[in-house]
């Protein structure tokens, strides 16, 4: 706030009383200096919500917004080691997952959602999902999927594994198989 818009917030007899070197005056002077580093981050709060424009510091917490902190485990203070394998593909897929978060969550625990998980976070096409898997019988193996990704893939495997035991029913076992 402005040095007059703190002055019309107080009573008349302290407003007549605000004189340029006056106590009122330095402190008004005062306010002002010490609001404006909040209100320059106030102006800017729609950018901080948009995953497109928010700083990288800032992504983290709109991720848990949208549930996606539990592939993010220094963000609960855990450590399991392929979190280097998510932070390795960089801030631009982290800003589309949060982007296609709600979608995500509309297709959780589907092989489409699983498609479209897969795909957002690596940043490559080309994943495949088999629900109706044929082992050398020719027998449908139930609750059973195979998962093709795609060679360039390969070097994401952690993370893969990481997002299909995430975002596959509990029930369901899968084969991971990277094809070129």
């Amino acid at each position: 706030m402005k040095h007059q818009e703190i002055k019309q917030l107080l009573p008349e007899v302290f407003q007549r009383t605000d004189q340029a070197g006056s106590a009122l005056y330095g402190l008004l002077e005062a306010m002002e200096t010490l609001t404006d580093p909040a209100e320059k981050i106030l102006s800017q709060v729609p950018l901080y919500f948009n995953p497109y424009t928010t700083p990288e510091k800032f992504l983290p917490f709109l991720a848990s917004w949208v549930d996606l902190d539990r592939f993010f485990p220094a963000f609960k203070n855990q450590s399991i080691p392929d979190l280097d394998a998510f932070q390795a593909l960089g801030t631009g897929r982290l800003r589309e997952l949060i982007i296609a978060a709600t979608q995500l969550s509309r297709l959780r625990g589907t092989a489409a959602g699983l498609q479209l998980f897969l795909e957002t976070a690596t940043g490559l096409k080309g994943f495949k999902i088999d629900e109706n898997v044929l082992p050398a019988n020719n027998n449908v193996l139930p609750f059973h999927i195979r998962i093709s990704a795609p060679n360039s893939a390969q070097q994401h495997s952690a993370l893969i594994e990481r997002i299909i035991e995430q975002e596959k029913p509990a029930y369901v076992t899968y084969n991971l198989e990277f094809s070129p």
